[in-house]
């Protein structure tokens, strides 16, 4: 078993990372979508983010939103997330860059200590620590797909 360790940011109450970049991520173990909460010029610049399509559904945030479907490379404490699917929707006031989704850690064993303020990640020996995460749509269904990616 792979196990890594990320501090939280004790500026905040709720669990609030601080990515290797600087940006901030607060692991929302209810949500389902990851969410890019802030200027998409900047997910675009900064995390060279690509375009995939727009008014994708969210929910969750006081009723149904909408936004921008992207691909980006994510580093999560040393966990991989190569071509990720994220939605970007910046009406969502934040005081942190993203939301990190519970789908993102399926299959992982993932515990929020706020008494030391950190966030351990196992990820057992049957899986990988580079991530496949996709969101797709079936049926008029809206569905999150993660999964390690074999690197042999």
């Amino acid at each position: 078993m792979k196990q890594f360790s990320m501090k939280l940011d004790k500026k905040h109450q709720r669990p609030v990372v601080v990515l290797k970049n600087g940006l901030t991520a607060l692991l929302d173990t209810g949500a389902y979508i990851p969410v890019w909460t802030d200027d998409e010029d900047i997910l675009i610049s900064f995390l060279g983010a690509e375009f995939i399509r727009d008014s994708v559904p969210l929910s969750g945030f006081g009723g149904a939103a909408y936004g921008n479907l992207y691909k980006v490379n994510l580093d999560v404490g040393g966990i991989l997330y190569p071509n990720m699917h994220i939605v970007a929707n910046n009406d969502i006031d934040a005081s942190f860059n993203l939301i990190l989704s519970a789908t993102m850690f399926n299959g992982l064993i993932y515990q929020i200590d706020t008494v030391n303020h950190v966030l351990n990640i196992d990820v057992p020996d049957t899986e990988s620590i580079v991530r496949n995460l996709r969101i797709e749509s079936r049926d008029g269904q809206q569905f999150v797909l993660c999964n390690g990616i074999e690197t042999k």
